[in-house]
């Protein structure tokens, strides 16, 4: 198992948690996703690394930014 956590800006509220996480939780490969809606940190899991470009076009369909 692979952990990596990210950052997201723009997050506010319980849904926009709900969103990136069920979209970040699409990516093939994910098993788990974890929001921290104060820290704006998002942690992936996955059997193997998870492609960042992958994330980021997750979080951009979500509606939000991945910082970095």
């Amino acid at each position: 198992m692979q952990t990596t956590t990210y950052t997201v800006n723009g997050m506010t509220c319980g849904h926009c948690v709900s969103a990136v996480s069920n979209e970040v939780g699409r990516i093939p490969g994910v098993s788990d996703v974890q929001v921290d809606l104060a820290s704006g940190s998002v942690t992936v899991t996955s059997e193997q690394s998870v492609d960042d470009a992958a994330v980021r076009a997750a979080v951009d369909e979500a509606g939000y930014q991945l910082v970095g």
